[in-house]
């Protein structure tokens, strides 16, 4: 028998040694004494011994040896119905084969093998039965002593495998759920970070715009441009705060909506205000909003866009052109040539580019980017819109 044929032992086994030694003292006593046997009612045993009262020096040796294996008969169930059956031939060892029977049932997967030793059994049974009382005797005692026990470790064997299947079942499903949450944690941390960071190099690139400005301006609208900072500058603590509450997961965080292409007039805006000449062109062919987290990523984009514009093209004039149908949404950010980056301009990290397409591709997008024949930049996304994603 191949080790995948029988269930293992288990710490079933080790846990109930009290049972397993009242089994096995059940099984020797009526060994040894002949009790529920073959010739308490029908007549001699399968080797001719007629006595009800095995003697001492037979029985004694067979029930120490079947109570033994049955001592140990999860290990070896085989062992134990073939020593059952050979006490059997010899004294009343009925007791013993039930018990056999029902423990290979109960722990062999393979019903074939069970099937085998159930009906070599019935026949071993049945037949000193048979000698002596007939078909009427040897059917009942041989469905009793051999089919029904068999019957029975079966169904036990199949519940508990059905159990232990469906407990191990429900272990991978927690643990496949807390990965995924795990995941999603990350993902949502990650998203935060990422919207930490546009937020925090837009707001910071024009505070720097609008105080080079300032410098510049040699006094002239101090007032207005200082306004504009603090502004920029409360705007941008507003958003962190709303994003730090969101990565504590306080149950106060705020739930302002995400900002989204209806909210690039806004954006614009807030570059016209420090004399940077951006246009906003919309072409818009589909009848309904771009999913959520497609609508945000266009948004995060064209912000991007345009601070990688003051880092490394100031002054440029800039147009940013949105063209949405049902099944598609294309952004393209394009800038002419800029003012020659001085000492005074803000620090690029080399990370711009990487950052955009980054973001195109985590929503399905393709990105490209590339000089413009005027000298200038353009960088374009273009989105696949599916409607799955809101439900």
């Amino acid at each position: 028998m191949k080790a995948h044929d029988l269930h293992p032992a288990g710490p079933w086994y080790g846990s109930r040694p009290v049972a397993n030694t009242a089994v096995a003292l059940v099984v020797a006593v009526f060994t040894a004494t002949g009790g529920f046997g073959t010739n308490d009612f029908f007549g001699p045993t399968l080797a001719g011994l007629d006595d009800r009262l095995p003697p001492l020096w037979l029985g004694v040796p067979l029930a120490v040896g079947v109570g033994l294996l049955t001592w140990w008969r999860r290990r070896l169930p085989v062992i134990l119905l073939a020593g059952s059956l050979l006490a059997n031939a010899l004294v009343s060892a009925h007791m013993a084969v039930v018990v056999a029977l029902y423990t290979l049932a109960e722990r062999t997967t393979a019903w074939p093998k069970v099937a085998a030793g159930t009906l070599a059994t019935a026949v071993l049974v049945g037949i000193p039965i048979w000698r002596f009382a007939g078909a009427d005797g040897a059917i009942p005692i041989s469905i009793a002593v051999c089919v029904a026990p068999a019957l029975l470790g079966m169904y036990v064997g199949t519940r508990r495998e059905l159990v232990e299947r469906i407990r191990e079942r429900a272990k991978r499903i927690e643990r496949e759920h807390q990965q995924r949450v795990t995941q999603a944690r990350s993902d949502e941390r990650a998203q935060i970070a990422r919207d930490m960071h546009d937020v925090v190099t837009h707001r910071v690139s024009l505070m720097v715009l609008q105080a080079t400005a300032l410098e510049v301006s040699k006094g002239e609208d101090a007032v207005t441009i200082g306004k504009q900072i603090g502004a920029t500058g409360r705007e941008a603590l507003a958003e962190l705060r709303s994003l730090v509450g969101v990565l504590r997961n306080h149950d106060d965080a705020p739930l302002t909506p995400q900002p989204g292409l209806a909210d690039l007039d806004v954006l614009i805006e807030e570059s016209r205000r420090i004399g940077i000449p951006v246009t906003l062109d919309v072409t818009n062919q589909a009848e309904e909003r771009p999913p959520l987290l497609v609508d945000h990523t266009a948004y995060r984009f064209v912000q991007e866009a345009l601070t990688n514009v003051y880092k490394h093209a100031p002054g440029a004039r800039t147009r940013v052109r949105v063209q949405q149908t049902p099944h598609l949404l294309r952004l393209l950010v394009s800038n002419g040539p800029g003012r020659p980056v001085t000492d005074a301009a803000l620090p690029a990290g080399g990370h711009g580019l990487l950052g955009l397409a980054e973001r195109v591709r985590l929503v399905g997008g393709e990105f490209t980017a590339g000089p413009t024949p005027d000298g200038g930049f353009e960088v374009i996304a273009d989105v696949p819109i599916s409607r799955t994603e809101e439900r």
